[in-house]
């Protein structure tokens, strides 16, 4: 077989569904099943970016995913998250694949609150690079919405490539796929939090997340989540201290195998319990 065919089938399957990766991160994130339209923290420019807006408190986090038996599907991201004078800014950097094939995106947010309800806008530049065929890039625009209903119920929601940006190669024309997500996050205590929402991408049928973390000894966190189509089972530990937060989490799928997430967070105000 010549060499450059399992590259053409590379291509093809990577850019014909272009930004078909998920570029959801933070291992609280992932421990919850990444059910996280509804909540507002370091991650909210890769997650929910309306949640943006709530966000009072200056932050830096880093995050990693290892996919136990596709080493060439592995993710990384930073996220750096301010108030500014007008709202709340955040800049980020993420990468997935290796040497063959990659998607690399820098994404910058901004969110400010209106009453009850925080909205966020943020612009991505995306590259797809596969080995022996090129670079090629495009920028998509995300919109999002949290709103606090009451003290224990919020509601969020955001859209993925709002201005439906397209991946012009030499070989064909590809829109980024757009995704609409929306959900709920329910906390009938301080200890406690749950999440669902529905995630749907307009090619494809609706998947279903849900998840929840428990805090105790105002240390330590659990969480745990699934996901409906396709199946997937989440679970996640975190620890944290003044500044300071820890997170891991692990994915059981039965067609990837397990995957494994850590995030680390740091806040230069002492973070505030959401």
């Amino acid at each position: 077989m010549p060499r450059f065919i399992p590259l053409v089938v590379v291509l093809l399957v990577k850019i014909g569904n272009a930004q078909s990766i998920s570029t959801q991160m933070g291992a609280r994130a992932e421990g919850m099943g990444f059910a996280s339209s509804g909540v507002a923290d370091e991650w909210s420019l890769f997650n929910n970016i309306g949640s943006l807006g709530a966000l009072d408190q200056a932050s830096v986090a880093a995050a990693y995913e290892l996919k136990a038996q596709r080493i060439d599907a592995n993710r990384l991201a930073f996220a750096f998250t301010s108030p500014i004078r007008w709202g709340v800014a955040s800049l980020g950097a993420f990468r997935f694949g290796d040497d063959l094939y990659n998607e690399q995106m820098i994404s910058l947010g901004f969110g400010n609150r209106l009453g009850i309800a925080s909205l966020g806008l943020k612009a991505n530049y995306i590259q797809y690079h596969a080995d022996g065929f090129g670079t090629y890039g495009a920028v998509s625009i995300d919109f999002g919405g949290l709103a606090q209903l009451t003290d224990q119920l919020s509601i969020g929601a955001y859209i993925t490539n709002l201005n439906q940006a397209k991946v012009n190669t030499s070989y064909t024309s590809e829109n980024i796929s757009t995704r609409l997500t929306a959900g709920l996050t329910f906390t009938p205590n301080k200890n406690l939090l749950i999440t669902t929402e529905i995630d749907k991408d307009i090619l494809y049928e609706a998947i279903w997340r849900t998840g929840m973390e428990y805090s105790f000894k105002e240390k330590f966190l659990v969480r745990t989540g699934f996901n409906l189509n396709p199946q997937s089972g989440f679970f996640g530990l975190g620890v944290k201290r003044k500044k300071i937060r820890a997170d891991y989490a692990v994915q059981f799928n039965s067609l990837l195998g397990a995957g494994h997430q850590a995030s680390v967070s740091y806040w230069f105000d002492q973070p505030k319990e959401r």
